[in-house]
């Protein structure tokens, strides 16, 4: 009489060690990876990624958006999009740069619904300049330690001046300066040629070094 097994060799399941490693202590590659491995992302990792990377998003949106009072749900719609698509995302390790082009993109798709772009003339008038673009950079020799008070001032007028931008300008010099996009990265996610970006990002720089002239000149 033969006897059975209680279970089934075939049957039996080998788990990844891998999986076994809390999403906390995994690195942001890994993480991202375990998101990608099944047909929809792992929640508890996904929502790892999303502490991580939530106060980025919420920077970035600010600083596109800064008077509009949807940001949160703007937030919460890139996540969304993040969860469907992120096992389109063939490069892990460039995860940040990707998950910044779907809140840049979605910020655009709103701003174009609303119909709110208005570009000055005074600013996107031709400039002659030998290359497209102007050099725009703070000093190096940021004030003291012992002068925080100054350092607060200055960052909180800058975060105003770029506010103060109109929107097209604003999204350009966001996009470079902020997050480090490649100029032909921002035209197209804002639809318009490369030498208008060029033109909008001389012009914001110039508008901010002449709002910001007296913390330069200090």
């Amino acid at each position: 009489m033969s006897q059975s097994l209680p279970v089934s060799w075939s049957r039996v399941e080998v788990t990844d060690p891998k999986n076994l490693v809390s999403p906390e202590k995994l690195s942001n590659y890994d993480l991202i990876v375990r998101c990608q491995e099944g047909s929809q992302p792992d929640r508890s990792a996904f929502a790892e990624l999303l502490r991580r990377y939530q106060s980025h998003v919420d920077r970035l949106l600010y600083h596109l958006a800064p008077d509009w009072q949807e940001r949160a749900d703007l937030a919460q719609e890139v996540w969304i999009r993040v969860y469907r698509n992120i096992n389109r995302l063939q490069e892990p390790v460039k995860f940040r740069g990707w998950l910044s082009r779907i809140a840049t993109n979605l910020f655009y798709d709103e701003l174009r619904k609303r119909k709110r772009i208005a570009e000055p003339v005074s600013l996107d008038a031709p400039l002659s300049i030998s290359d497209g673009e102007i050099n725009w950079e703070l000093p190096s020799d940021y004030p003291s330690p012992d002068d925080d008070l100054t350092r607060r001032e200055f960052y909180d007028q800058l975060r105003r001046a770029i506010a103060d931008l109109p929107e097209a300008f604003r999204t350009t010099i966001v996009l470079r300066e902020i997050e480090g996009m490649a100029y032909e990265e921002i035209a197209e996610i804002t639809g318009v040629s490369l030498g208008t970006v060029k033109s909008r990002i001389a012009r914001a720089r110039l508008k901010l070094q002449s709002v910001l002239q007296n913390y330069l000149d200090g």
